[in-house]
């Protein structure tokens, strides 16, 4: 064997080094700048330390601060590792469990110690500084590969109860890394790390908040506390994200739903929601928007059962993999006098449904359908019932019952692709008509577990490659990304990810090719040659529900919802009673006009009047007073904007009138 490899670099150049080469070395000599801004290396697209030896003839590339997604990873991993070596410093006794980094940051569990009960939020301060003072000692990070039984008796010997736990878990003969910070400190960690935790910047991180976790997940096991952080390459890129979390409390659907009387939520139906006549305005006017937009499109809307059978989710599949998250019920319950109904043993059960598709499949079922019958879209405004944990739930986000803007498109293969290119261009319409929403848009491939063959799959994900390349949208100006092993158990899957007013991204479009479903509910077709074909379902969804797309909006237009979606979108406020009558006539008139009004009488100041409504959100408010009454005019103030003039009532009618008309129907 060669003493010597080749390394090619990001650029096509080529180095011929010694095997055993570190990234570290490759850094030092093209230059010392490289050699100080080198974070870690990356081998065939591997991030590995720069410590690490490369072996064999490899793809070279360095990781810097400019490569800041791998930066980001690698610098939340090490602020981690940093705040259990800190936590552990200053309360004796703590065991460490696991810290993994988060999308904004990174948090630690830990068991304290038996003499002190769970950390609270006063110890972060003391932590953070704690933090701050191993960054900048400049402490090695250093690999050390140990033998699973070395491993545990290090961690038995320290009272690390949990860590050794784990590592007797592990498989025999795999190889454990740990990794040392200076001499004195060490974790179990498969890494990579940063050179050393001098590469962190000190001012770049913020201990967040404290919250209880169960070792490993489960609620029968010991419970840990777990402390949060948020961490980036710099103090700048920190204080944007503290800016960004700032904005989005303003923004919280569940404040401004209570603020502006939208919504309710209580136990008596834990993750259901309590619509109050001013969000199920919202509610009505999105849901009518969505129907103009599908009848047009081919879509026949449907309805279907809320229960069903158990034997049809068996058959479909869901039961097996999706029992969990479904509410099962009996269809006996011969005890009904005494307390606590009692369940037959020969009871036959059901299910509320989690998901429309098996219902629709049923209703392709029924007559035989021709080659020449498809496509056929159904849509549906389907209410479905899935079992979150209760610890997920989250006011309109994360609910229990919920109503999905669901479809399910029938078609021929070589219809697949054109299908699927049509919903993109009417879900791109859509998220242009409803906030202006750019978006990326992600393939998710096959899963480890799934039903179905590879060639099955190879031609699913295929297929949705070429219909979003018929639509010019596989680009990076898209954000097109192919995500291995997120699709679903029976589909590759499109997703959408939606980017709102601050920034944050939300998956809540989606459509997935699936022949499965159409298999095991023997859903099929008679074909040009006489014969029976199974046709490819497409499942699809703009809005993904109305719940969470509706509690998206609050944020994203911080409750001041466009004109056509607000709830009120015209107050007639009086600054005198003598204007009562004429204020009267002014609703009356813009009700004829189609528009949503209040009117305002009460005998208060008018600041106090567009002060309170300006917090209702309401678009537009009409002050009238003997003048105005007098003239037939009124002094029109855009309550967002706070501009006001004075003019004719039939000319503010028609402004509001023109505002309040749904984008589709300008």
């Amino acid at each position: 064997m060669s003493d010597l490899i080749t390394l090619t670099l990001p650029d096509g150049s080529q180095r011929e080094v010694a095997r055993g080469t570190t990234g570290g070395d490759v850094a030092a000599s093209i230059g010392p700048g490289l050699a100080k801004a080198a974070l870690a290396a990356k081998v065939d697209g591997e991030i590995v330390d720069l410590s690490r030896p490369i072996l064999a003839d490899a793809a070279l590339a360095l990781v810097t601060a400019k490569d800041e997604a791998d930066a980001l990873e690698l610098a939340r991993h090490d602020f981690a590792h940093v705040l259990a070596e800190a936590v552990q410093g200053l309360f004796p006794g703590t065991q460490i469990t696991f810290g993994p980094s988060t999308d904004d940051g990174f948090y630690y569990d830990f068991a304290p110690a038996p003499d002190r009960g769970p950390f609270t939020e006063e110890d972060l301060p003391a932590i953070e500084e704690a933090m701050r003072a191993i960054i900048r000692a400049d402490k090695p990070l250093r690999r050390d590969v140990w033998s699973r039984q070395a491993l545990i008796e290090r961690w038995t010997q320290q009272g690390e109860a949990f860590k050794a736990e784990w590592a007797a878990q592990l498989p025999e003969g795999e190889e454990l890394s740990v990794y040392w910070s200076g001499d004195d400190w060490l974790d179990m960690c498969r890494g990579p790390h940063l050179p050393s935790t001098g590469k962190l910047d000190p001012q770049a991180f913020k201990l967040t908040r404290v919250s209880g976790a169960y070792w490993r997940g489960d609620p029968k096991n010991p419970q840990l506390s777990r402390i949060y952080g948020t961490g980036w390459l710099n103090k700048k890129q920190l204080d944007a994200h503290l800016t960004r979390l700032e904005e989005a409390a303003k923004r919280d659907h569940r404040k401004l739903g209570r603020e502006m009387d939208l919504f309710h939520l209580q136990e008596e139906a834990h993750g259901s929601v309590f619509w109050h006549p001013r969000g199920f305005v919202i509610y009505r006017a999105l849901e009518a928007y969505m129907r103009r937009r599908l009848d047009p499109a081919g879509y026949d809307e449907v309805k279907t059962p809320q229960i069903m059978d158990a034997r049809q989710w068996e058959q479909s599949g869901h039961w097996g993999k999706y029992r969990e998250n479904m509410f099962v019920i009996p269809d006996e319950v011969p005890n009904t006098e005494d307390e606590g109904p009692v369940v037959s043993n020969d009871a036959q059960w059901m299910a509320l449904k989690p998901m429309n598709c098996p219902a629709h499949v049923l209703i392709f079922r029924q007559g035989i359908k021709s080659y020449r019958d498809l496509p056929l879209r159904l849509a549906e405004m389907g209410c479905c019932h899935r079992n979150e944990p209760h610890g997920a739930l989250h006011g309109l986000m994360r609910v229990r019952q919920f109503t999905q803007d669901d479809g399910h498109i029938f078609c021929r293969p070589d219809q697949l692709v054109a299908e699927v290119a049509a919903f993109c261009d009417l879900l791109d319409v859509v998220y242009k008509d409803l906030g202006g929403f750019s978006y990326a848009i992600k393939l998710a491939l096959r899963p480890e577990k799934r039903f179905g063959c590879d060639e099955m799959w190879d031609w699913a994900e295929q297929s949705l490659r070429d219909a979003v390349a018929a639509t010019g949208r596989n680009t990076p100006e898209w954000g097109w990304e192919e995500l291995p092993g997120e699709g679903a158990f029976y589909a590759p899957k499109l997703e959408f990810h939606l980017t709102d007013a601050i920034g944050r991204t939300w998956q809540v479009g989606t459509i997935q090719t699936d022949t499965v479903l159409p298999e095991r509910l023997d859903a099929s077709y008679v074909g040009e040659d006489g014969n029976r074909h199974r046709p490819v379902m497409l499942h699809r969804a703009i809005l993904g529900s109305y719940e969470r797309f509706i509690g998206i909006l609050i944020e994203h237009f911080a409750g001041w919802f466009p004109t056509w979606l607000a709830p009120c979108q015209a107050v007639v406020a009086t600054i005198v009673s003598d204007a009562d009558a004429y204020a009267g006539q002014v609703a009356e008139q813009l009700k004829a006009a189609g528009i949503r009004v209040e009117c305002d009488l009460r005998n208060e100041k008018i600041n106090l009047k567009v002060r309170e409504h300006s917090l209702q959100k309401a678009p537009y408010m009409l002050v009238v007073g003997r003048r105005e009454a007098d003239e037939g005019t009124v002094a029109l103030r855009n309550l967002k904007g706070g501009e006001q003039k004075v003019m004719p009532l039939a000319e503010a009618i028609a402004l509001i009138r023109a505002d309040a008309t749904p984008p589709d129907l300008r």
